[in-house]
């Protein structure tokens, strides 16, 4: 049972900027909710995505501090939450994985090309244009691969046409993931340009695994000079 003692302060009005221990923050946009928390040393972002008309809700990455990730789950989504989507194979998204995944017994999925890298075997296999149906939420998988094999982003268009991308390590305000080859780069950056900036408007909300958010259309102008400057 949630006693006052556990209940979470959940911040607003929304600005992006969460850090390790503060307040939750949430954003209502047409039709859904969304809960932004930084949990851990390495200021993880954990998002609940909540359908406004249903209540169903979708988990993005249960990166650490599990205890603090299950009592906002029965705090903001009380009816249960119907996916986990892990974004990536690396161990600072999936330290509570087990964890939360034990104590909810919710499914969990990933990209099928990052799934042996989890504590968990995924109970769903994502790939590159997926539909995942979360209520009245539509999410599309888009794989960007580059800082894992395996590496997704997941977006929805919300009622008034906006769209938003939980983008895990794949793309912050000021560059793309950290890579490991010119090769990797190479790959990165094109997916993000050709699957994310050639696709979806300057208006597009981008919420990263770390830090604050962004938007396409502030990151849009930088892109020649990540390029050159080949990270």
């Amino acid at each position: 049972m949630t006693t006052i003692e556990d209940v979470i302060t959940i911040d607003s009005p929304y600005t992006g900027h969460v850090a390790p221990g503060s307040n939750p923050q949430q954003r209502a946009v047409a039709g859904a909710r969304i809960v932004k928390m930084s949990v851990g040393a390495m200021d993880n972002n954990v998002y609940l995505v909540q359908c406004a008309n249903t209540g169903a809700t979708l988990l993005i990455d249960a990166a650490n501090e599990a205890e603090r990730i299950l009592e906002l789950l029965t705090q903001e989504a009380p009816d249960g939450v119907e996916l986990l989507v892990t974004t990536h194979r690396h161990p600072d998204h999936w330290w509570a994985l087990r964890d939360v995944l034990a104590a909810t017994g919710i499914p969990s999925a990933a990209h099928e090309l990052d799934a042996e890298g989890l504590p968990v075997p995924p109970t769903r296999l994502l790939t590159d244009g997926d539909k995942v149906r979360i209520g009245d939420l539509e999410f599309e998988v888009i794989h960007l691969s580059g800082h894992t094999p395996g590496s997704v982003a997941l977006a929805f268009t919300d009622g008034d046409g906006r769209t938003h991308l939980f983008t895990g390590d794949s793309l912050f305000p000021g560059g793309v993931g950290k890579t490991g080859t010119p090769e990797e780069f190479a790959s990165l950056l094109g997916d993000v340009e050709t699957k994310l900036f050639a696709r979806y408007p300057d208006d597009t909300v981008v919420y990263p695994g770390h830090g604050a958010d962004t938007t396409l259309g502030e990151e849009r102008p930088q892109v020649p000079e990540w390029r050159r400057r080949g990270w």
